[in-house]
């Protein structure tokens, strides 16, 4: 990210609750800050996420099929700190960080470049709000 990009991500303010809410998505999903760090600075393919290609990448612990790691991307877009790729063609399989995804892995960078573990009350507050899908 370049420091424009680092400049703009911090001036925008968002509610306390979306970020909590956006912070709890990200600690609960199987994804590894190398993910997210790759995705500041360019798009990640869903092909180089899923599988034995996102262990390798340490983007994710273990092998996940394209259908969980979309689903996962997919909630990550309705949190708010992700956005797919559009090309002249129309939306690819390719996603980026928005300006909140931004300020999170940041944070988290400079925090020892780890995501820190969700507790219990994240993970059953994440799956009611992912399965509730409630608007930010």
């Amino acid at each position: 990210m370049t420091t424009n990009q680092s400049q703009s991500a911090q001036s925008i303010q968002y509610p306390v609750r979306t970020v909590k809410r956006a912070e709890q998505a990200l600690r609960c999903l199987p994804f590894q800050l190398p993910l997210f760090t790759a995705m500041g600075s360019r798009s990640v393919s869903l092909q180089a996420i899923a599988g034995q290609e996102g262990v390798n990448r340490h983007y994710i612990k273990r092998p996940l099929s394209e259908l969980a790691v979309q689903g996962n991307l997919m909630w990550l877009i309705q949190v708010g700190i992700l956005r797919r790729e559009v090309d002249g063609q129309g939306i690819t399989d390719s996603f980026r960080l928005t300006p909140l995804g931004h300020q999170l892995v940041e944070k988290w960078a400079n925090q020892g470049n780890i995501l820190p573990p969700p507790s219990l009350w994240d993970r059953c507050y994440n799956a009611l709000n992912r399965r509730l899908r409630s608007p930010l």
